[in-house]
Protein backbone atom coordinates (compact mmCIF):
# COMPACT_ATOMS: atom_id res chain seq x y z
CA UNK A 1 0.00 0.00 0.00
CA UNK A 2 1.37 3.44 -0.82
CA UNK A 3 5.15 3.50 -1.25
CA UNK A 4 5.80 0.52 0.90
CA UNK A 5 5.88 -2.69 -1.12
CA UNK A 6 3.77 -5.57 0.10
CA UNK A 7 4.05 -9.12 -1.14
CA UNK A 8 0.89 -10.36 -2.82
CA UNK A 9 -0.91 -13.32 -1.32
CA UNK A 10 1.14 -13.14 1.89
CA UNK A 11 2.23 -16.56 3.04
CA UNK A 12 0.74 -17.42 6.44
CA UNK A 13 2.75 -20.59 6.91
CA UNK A 14 4.77 -21.07 10.09
CA UNK A 15 8.08 -20.05 8.52
CA UNK A 16 6.57 -16.79 7.26
CA UNK A 17 5.11 -16.05 10.67
CA UNK A 18 8.50 -16.80 12.19
CA UNK A 19 10.08 -14.14 9.96
CA UNK A 20 7.44 -11.64 11.07
CA UNK A 21 8.13 -12.41 14.73
CA UNK A 22 11.88 -12.13 14.10
CA UNK A 23 11.55 -8.68 12.54
CA UNK A 24 9.22 -7.48 15.30
CA UNK A 25 11.56 -8.83 18.00
CA UNK A 26 14.34 -6.66 16.61
CA UNK A 27 12.10 -3.60 16.61
CA UNK A 28 11.03 -4.36 20.18
CA UNK A 29 14.61 -4.79 21.40
CA UNK A 30 15.68 -1.55 19.75
CA UNK A 31 12.72 0.39 21.19
CA UNK A 32 13.23 -1.10 24.68
CA UNK A 33 16.64 0.55 24.91
CA UNK A 34 14.72 3.65 26.02
CA UNK A 35 12.87 1.79 28.77
CA UNK A 36 11.03 -1.48 29.32
CA UNK A 37 7.67 0.07 30.24
CA UNK A 38 5.41 0.64 27.19
CA UNK A 39 3.36 3.14 29.20
CA UNK A 40 6.28 5.57 29.29
CA UNK A 41 7.96 4.54 26.02
CA UNK A 42 5.77 5.52 23.06
CA UNK A 43 7.93 3.79 20.48
CA UNK A 44 7.89 0.54 22.43
CA UNK A 45 4.13 0.77 22.97
CA UNK A 46 3.48 0.99 19.23
CA UNK A 47 5.64 -2.03 18.43
CA UNK A 48 4.20 -4.08 21.30
CA UNK A 49 0.68 -3.38 20.06
CA UNK A 50 1.68 -4.51 16.59
CA UNK A 51 3.23 -7.69 18.02
CA UNK A 52 0.06 -8.51 19.92
CA UNK A 53 -2.07 -7.99 16.83
CA UNK A 54 -0.10 -10.70 14.99
CA UNK A 55 -0.34 -13.00 18.04
CA UNK A 56 3.32 -13.00 19.02
CA UNK A 57 3.69 -15.39 21.99
CA UNK A 58 3.84 -13.52 25.31
CA UNK A 59 7.11 -15.14 26.34
CA UNK A 60 8.74 -14.12 23.04
CA UNK A 61 7.48 -10.57 23.51
CA UNK A 62 8.61 -10.33 27.14
CA UNK A 63 12.03 -11.80 26.32
CA UNK A 64 12.59 -9.24 23.55
CA UNK A 65 11.65 -6.35 25.86
CA UNK A 66 13.93 -7.54 28.67
CA UNK A 67 16.81 -8.20 26.30
CA UNK A 68 16.50 -4.79 24.68
CA UNK A 69 16.27 -3.04 28.04
CA UNK A 70 19.43 -4.80 29.22
CA UNK A 71 17.65 -6.83 31.91
CA UNK A 72 19.03 -10.20 30.80
CA UNK A 73 22.71 -9.36 30.69
CA UNK A 74 22.78 -9.99 26.92
CA UNK A 75 24.16 -7.29 24.68
CA UNK A 76 21.93 -5.92 21.91
CA UNK A 77 24.07 -4.42 19.18
CA UNK A 78 21.69 -3.95 16.28
CA UNK A 79 22.55 -1.14 13.90
CA UNK A 80 20.01 0.46 11.57
CA UNK A 81 21.37 0.74 8.04
CA UNK A 82 19.58 1.97 4.92
CA UNK A 83 20.57 0.83 1.45
CA UNK A 84 19.37 2.83 -1.55
CA UNK A 85 19.15 1.93 -5.20
CA UNK A 86 16.92 0.72 -7.98
CA UNK A 87 14.93 -2.42 -8.67
CA UNK A 88 14.78 -3.57 -12.31
CA UNK A 89 13.36 -0.94 -14.69
CA UNK A 90 14.65 1.93 -12.55
CA UNK A 91 12.13 1.63 -9.70
CA UNK A 92 13.54 3.45 -6.66
CA UNK A 93 14.05 1.31 -3.55
CA UNK A 94 15.03 2.01 0.05
CA UNK A 95 15.93 -1.04 2.14
CA UNK A 96 15.96 -0.64 5.91
CA UNK A 97 18.07 -3.22 7.75
CA UNK A 98 18.66 -3.98 11.42
CA UNK A 99 21.91 -5.88 11.66
CA UNK A 100 24.42 -6.99 14.27
CA UNK A 101 27.11 -7.30 11.59
CA UNK A 102 27.29 -4.75 8.78
CA UNK A 103 30.21 -6.66 7.29
CA UNK A 104 27.79 -9.54 6.69
CA UNK A 105 24.83 -7.47 5.53
CA UNK A 106 26.61 -5.17 3.07
CA UNK A 107 27.89 -7.92 0.73
CA UNK A 108 24.51 -9.65 0.91
CA UNK A 109 22.85 -6.44 -0.27
CA UNK A 110 25.37 -6.08 -3.10
CA UNK A 111 24.47 -9.58 -4.30
CA UNK A 112 20.72 -8.98 -3.98
CA UNK A 113 20.99 -5.73 -5.96
CA UNK A 114 22.77 -7.36 -8.91
CA UNK A 115 19.49 -7.56 -10.82
CA UNK A 116 18.92 -3.90 -10.05
CA UNK A 117 21.38 -1.18 -9.11
CA UNK A 118 22.79 -0.44 -5.66
CA UNK A 119 23.23 3.30 -5.16
CA UNK A 120 25.06 5.49 -2.68
CA UNK A 121 23.59 7.31 0.32
CA UNK A 122 21.19 9.96 -0.95
CA UNK A 123 20.90 8.50 -4.45
CA UNK A 124 17.13 7.91 -4.11
CA UNK A 125 16.21 9.13 -0.59
CA UNK A 126 15.78 12.65 -1.97
CA UNK A 127 12.65 11.34 -3.72
CA UNK A 128 11.10 9.95 -0.51
CA UNK A 129 9.48 11.67 2.46
CA UNK A 130 10.21 10.45 6.00
CA UNK A 131 6.76 9.98 7.54
CA UNK A 132 4.71 8.11 10.10
CA UNK A 133 2.82 5.23 8.47
CA UNK A 134 -0.34 3.91 10.11
CA UNK A 135 -2.42 1.05 8.72
CA UNK A 136 -5.94 0.79 10.11
CA UNK A 137 -9.25 -0.91 9.39
CA UNK A 138 -12.78 0.30 10.00
CA UNK A 139 -16.38 -0.47 8.99
CA UNK A 140 -17.39 0.92 5.60
CA UNK A 141 -19.45 3.56 7.40
CA UNK A 142 -16.30 5.18 8.88
CA UNK A 143 -15.09 8.38 7.21
CA UNK A 144 -11.30 8.20 6.72
CA UNK A 145 -11.03 11.81 5.58
CA UNK A 146 -12.77 13.12 8.71
CA UNK A 147 -10.74 10.73 10.87
CA UNK A 148 -7.50 11.95 9.29
CA UNK A 149 -8.40 15.59 9.91
CA UNK A 150 -9.58 15.16 13.49
CA UNK A 151 -6.79 12.75 14.48
CA UNK A 152 -4.12 15.07 13.09
CA UNK A 153 -2.87 12.97 10.16
CA UNK A 154 -1.28 14.72 7.19
CA UNK A 155 -2.99 12.57 4.57
CA UNK A 156 -4.56 9.19 3.93
CA UNK A 157 -4.83 6.62 1.16
CA UNK A 158 -8.34 5.18 0.58
CA UNK A 159 -8.92 1.62 1.72
CA UNK A 160 -7.36 -1.01 -0.50
CA UNK A 161 -8.94 -4.32 -1.50
CA UNK A 162 -8.06 -5.75 1.92
CA UNK A 163 -9.99 -2.93 3.61
CA UNK A 164 -6.88 -1.29 5.07
CA UNK A 165 -6.56 2.50 5.06
CA UNK A 166 -3.10 4.07 5.28
CA UNK A 167 -2.74 7.29 7.27
CA UNK A 168 0.35 9.47 6.90
CA UNK A 169 1.63 11.61 9.74
CA UNK A 170 4.50 13.86 10.65
CA UNK A 171 7.09 11.58 12.31
CA UNK A 172 6.62 13.37 15.64
CA UNK A 173 2.84 12.82 15.55
CA UNK A 174 2.84 9.07 14.94
CA UNK A 175 1.92 8.03 18.49
CA UNK A 176 -0.63 10.85 18.90
CA UNK A 177 -2.50 9.98 15.69
CA UNK A 178 -2.44 6.23 16.32
CA UNK A 179 -4.02 6.84 19.73
CA UNK A 180 -6.70 9.14 18.26
CA UNK A 181 -7.89 6.95 15.37
CA UNK A 182 -9.81 4.35 17.47
CA UNK A 183 -12.19 7.10 18.59
CA UNK A 184 -13.17 7.46 14.92
CA UNK A 185 -13.91 3.77 14.43
CA UNK A 186 -10.51 2.65 13.17
CA UNK A 187 -8.57 -0.32 14.52
CA UNK A 188 -4.85 0.38 14.19
CA UNK A 189 -3.01 -2.61 12.69
CA UNK A 190 0.47 -1.11 12.57
CA UNK A 191 2.16 2.21 13.23
CA UNK A 192 5.78 2.98 12.44
CA UNK A 193 8.14 5.47 10.88
CA UNK A 194 8.94 4.88 7.24
CA UNK A 195 9.35 6.39 3.80
CA UNK A 196 6.86 7.31 1.10
CA UNK A 197 7.83 8.04 -2.49
CA UNK A 198 7.17 11.59 -3.69
CA UNK A 199 6.82 10.58 -7.35
CA UNK A 200 5.79 6.91 -7.44
CA UNK A 201 5.66 5.02 -10.72
CA UNK A 202 2.29 3.65 -11.79
CA UNK A 203 2.58 -0.17 -12.05
CA UNK A 204 0.30 0.03 -15.11
CA UNK A 205 3.19 1.68 -16.96
CA UNK A 206 5.13 -1.61 -16.69
CA UNK A 207 4.41 -4.73 -18.69
CA UNK A 208 3.35 -7.89 -16.86
CA UNK A 209 6.82 -9.36 -17.36
CA UNK A 210 8.51 -6.21 -16.07
CA UNK A 211 6.29 -6.07 -13.00
CA UNK A 212 7.04 -9.72 -12.27
CA UNK A 213 10.77 -8.93 -12.43
CA UNK A 214 10.34 -6.09 -9.95
CA UNK A 215 8.26 -8.23 -7.58
CA UNK A 216 10.75 -11.11 -7.70
CA UNK A 217 13.58 -8.69 -6.92
CA UNK A 218 11.69 -7.21 -3.97
CA UNK A 219 10.67 -10.62 -2.64
CA UNK A 220 14.31 -11.75 -2.58
CA UNK A 221 15.36 -8.65 -0.65
CA UNK A 222 12.45 -8.88 1.80
CA UNK A 223 13.37 -12.50 2.52
CA UNK A 224 16.80 -11.51 3.87
CA UNK A 225 16.98 -11.93 7.66
CA UNK A 226 18.56 -8.51 8.21
CA UNK A 227 15.90 -6.62 6.23
CA UNK A 228 13.21 -4.93 8.30
CA UNK A 229 11.33 -2.86 5.73
CA UNK A 230 11.38 -2.28 1.97
CA UNK A 231 10.09 1.04 0.60
CA UNK A 232 9.49 1.26 -3.12
CA UNK A 233 8.61 3.96 -5.61
CA UNK A 234 5.49 2.22 -6.90
CA UNK A 235 1.99 3.56 -6.44
CA UNK A 236 -1.00 1.50 -5.43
Amino acid sequence: MGAQWKAKHKDLAANAKGRVFGKLSKDIMLAARNGADPASNARLRLVVEQARKVSMPKDTLDRAIKKGAGLTGEAVNFERVIYEGFAPHQIAVMVECLTDNVNRTAPQMRVLFRKGQLGTTGSVSWDFDHVGLIEAQAPSTADPELAAIEAGAQDFAPAAEDGVTEFLTDPADLDLVSRALPAHGFTVLSAKLGYKAKNPVDPASLSTAQLEEVEAFLAAIDDNDDVQNVYVGLSG
